[in-house]
């Protein structure tokens, strides 16, 4: 294993003066090491965001890095084949290799990216090199020489990281936050809303879902960070006789938050979107996100919306729901919530399959 400290200092001793990236748990220390430095670190809303961030950056004359998790690696595909690679920009990427080398080891949305991604990168042509749990500086140097050829040679070399292969980083205090807690938040929300098709974003979220308010109307995403609205938008459409409620987080907002305008444009009238907003990613540690300076009640307005508040407490938000489903929508609702504490609840797959979630949803939305 490498310290967060090592790690980042390496890199910085080799001249990486710009990072950016989508967090990861692999990647907390160095990201959380990175935050307390101003400059270091660009907190991006997708994996495509971030390549291109560290190719402007690479552009105007510095060495930049990416980090990001192999799940969102489909983001990336784009501006890497037809920005990176055509304009040959030298960029160090770094992937997290979940779901590998054993998919049944890692949560279910893995299975397929994990053995996947070196044959990925091999299709595009893409050179990379594996960092393995057990390496040590020694290794990460050797990796890091033979990535500086590549560079050298305008290509854009990947690093996969296994899992324990950098250390996490010493935390960091934070201003005490205030809201509402999200297992509050989203009970207040499914008791107002008992008839309606819940779509639950992945990470947290849909884990708070599923132990507060499981039922068969309810869909827990696995992965696909950003596409709740949008999958939601789907359904709401195939079933305009029926309220669907989305439960978004902040981070996964901003990843996609050109939906918005695509919900804006479609506008169901039947689609409440609700997002619980703690201004982190807390399930891969807590990093910051950027909806601290974003409003979505404006962004949505903004896109179309018909209605868009925000809410702090039970009552404005019991009641925003409240009319929100006496109105024709699209309607959204942002809710200050708080970093969980405790015991974090298991996921719905721990107990249902994904085919199973499927089917039960699928079941209660057709009233069978």
């Amino acid at each position: 294993m490498i310290s967060a400290e090592d790690f980042c200092d390496i890199l910085a001793d080799r001249g990486f003066t710009t990072a950016s990236g989508v967090p990861c748990s692999h990647f907390g220390g160095p990201i959380a090491h990175l935050s307390t430095q101003p400059g270091r670190y660009v907190p991006a809303p997708n994996e495509g965001n971030a390549l291109a961030v560290a190719a402007g950056a690479a552009l105007g004359g510095q060495r930049a890095y990416v980090m990001l998790q192999n799940s969102g690696l489909g983001n990336l595909i784009n501006p890497l084949t037809s920005l990176v690679m055509t304009y040959q920009l030298p960029i160090l990427t770094f992937a997290s290799l979940r779901g590998w080398p054993d998919p049944a080891s890692d949560e279910p949305q893995h299975a397929v990216m994990g053995p996947s991604t070196h044959g990925i990168l091999d299709s595009v042509g893409s050179p990379h090199y594996t960092l393995h749990a057990a390496d040590g500086i020694e290794r990460f140097t050797e990796i890091l020489d033979a990535a500086d050829k590549d560079l050298a040679d305008r290509r854009a070399p990947f690093v996969l990281v296994e899992r324990g292969a950098i250390g996490k980083a010493a935390a960091q205090e934070t201003e005490t936050p205030t809201g509402l807690a999200s297992s509050t938040a989203i009970r207040v929300v499914t008791d107002t809303c008992p008839d309606a098709s819940v779509i639950a974003t992945t990470g947290f979220t849909g884990r708070d879902v599923f132990a507060v308010a499981d039922r068969p109307g309810n869909f827990y995403m696995q992965g696909s960070m950003g596409h709740a609205s949008s999958l939601g938008l789907g359904v709401a459409l195939a079933h305009p006789e029926r309220t669907v409620v989305v439960l978004d987080g902040d981070g996964a907002a901003l990843m996609h938050l050109g939906a918005l305008s695509m919900i804006g444009h479609e506008a169901p009238a039947n689609l409440i979107h609700v997002i619980l907003d703690n201004q982190i990613h807390e399930s891969t540690g807590g990093q910051s996100t950027t909806s601290g300076n974003t409003s979505f009640p404006a962004a949505a307005l903004a896109a179309g919306y018909r209605t868009a508040e925000g809410c702090d407490n039970e009552d404005a938000l019991r009641t925003a729901v409240l009319n929100a489903k006496a109105a024709p929508g699209p309607h959204l609702i942002s809710v200050r919530t708080l970093p969980r504490t405790g015991a974090i609840p298991p996921r719905a797959t721990n107990a249902l399959t994904p085919d199973g979630i499927r089917e039960r949803f699928q079941q209660d939305l057709h009233g069978n």
